[in-house]
């Protein structure tokens, strides 16, 4: 027989209303309670809709994709590598944001249950990833991409951080740069910690003693122009900056524009992910160049192989950036480094 909302609500010890509202996202349900609630619902398998339960008998030939956002050229790449290889096999895409919020993510997920053949999630932050066992239900197939469940449930294709964020440290000291600032990302991000730690990795091993410099951003081009100009105030000033992804390095370079510092002769500036706007830019942005159409539809390609039990769905694939050294890092005239 089929477990209705009433079933969901007598099992998790609330109302039917409450459960409607922590299924959907609302307001006025306590964290606890929403936890619960969606636990409840996933271990009973509860759909929302019937309809939608009728599908979940036969393939749907839809993933689900939930991101942190769809706005800014990384989501645009990643959906359009997603979409690319979705075409090939056929299937279709239902698309959903979170913005950050662990209980916007579960009711995406709910709302995807029964309607789709599998899920993409990108789940970046620590408290993104803390409720999956809730809100995703291991009948389902998921992927998650740039995220990692600490329990190892769910496959994951991930770009190898800390190995780019080394790298590009190496370029700047072998570049001449001794004194590189970082612009970090959010604390609770994985991406901006893994970055941060090659970074700082590599600072170590080219000097013991030398002292890291960390400025705070929020991986949009305002936080990264914000941080720049309180580090070209500093004294000594960075005679390079980098930061944990583009758009915060585009901030930095408006920044040293705004402020008539040269770049590269007096700063350098570095990025990572190569989005499509780093080569545009002036002058044109050094960055790792992450292929961001490409990791979306290697997440598709596991996602696929899982759902049809191909057994390629365990584990973490990585993706390992490749430095692109342009002029906002290399004076005129001089030669890139190995």
């Amino acid at each position: 027989m089929a477990v209705t909302i009433k079933d969901v609500a007598r099992e998790a010890g609330v109302s039917v209303a409450t459960v409607s509202r922590a299924i959907n996202g609302q307001d006025g349900v306590a964290v606890a309670v929403r936890d619960r609630v969606l636990e409840v619902a996933s271990r009973l398998d509860y759909a929302p809709h019937q309809a939608a339960r009728a599908l979940s008998s036969r393939r749907t030939r839809t993933v689900g994709v939930v991101l942190p956002d769809l706005h800014g050229e990384f989501f645009s790449e990643l959906i359009r590598g997603i979409g690319q290889e979705a075409r090939a096999h056929g299937l279709h895409l239902l698309l959903s944001a979170h913005h950050g919020d662990p209980g916007e993510q579960g009711s995406a997920l709910q709302a995807m249950r029964g309607r789709v053949d599998g899920v993409l999630l990108m789940a970046p932050t620590d408290g993104g990833i803390v409720p999956l066992a809730g809100q995703l239900s291991l009948a389902l197939p998921a992927v998650l991409v740039n995220a990692a469940d600490p329990e190892g449930r769910w496959p994951a294709v991930m770009v190898d951080g800390h190995a780019g964020a080394l790298r590009m440290t190496r370029h700047l000291l072998d570049a001449g740069r001794r004194r590189i600032a970082f612009v970090s990302g959010p604390d609770d991000n994985r991406d901006a910690r893994e970055r941060r730690r090659g970074y700082e990795d590599a600072l170590r091993e080219f000097d013991p003693a030398a002292g890291p410099v960390v400025v705070a951003g929020d991986f949009d081009q305002a936080s990264g122009a914000r941080a720049a100009a309180g580090l070209l105030e500093r004294t000594p000033r960075p005679d390079a900056i980098f930061a944990a992804n583009d758009a915060m390095a585009i901030g930095c370079l408006r920044a040293c524009a705004d402020a008539g510092v040269d770049v590269p002769g007096e700063v350098a500036v570095a990025g990572f992910d190569d989005i499509p706007l780093a080569r545009l830019v002036h002058p044109a942005l050094t960055t790792m160049q992450v292929d961001i159409a490409g990791l979306g539809a290697s997440a598709l390609r596991l996602l696929v192989q899982s759902r049809e039990g191909a057994g390629a769905g365990d584990g973490i694939r990585s993706i390992v950036p490749q430095l692109v050294i342009r002029g906002s890092s290399q004076c005129a005239g001089s030669r890139p480094g190995p």
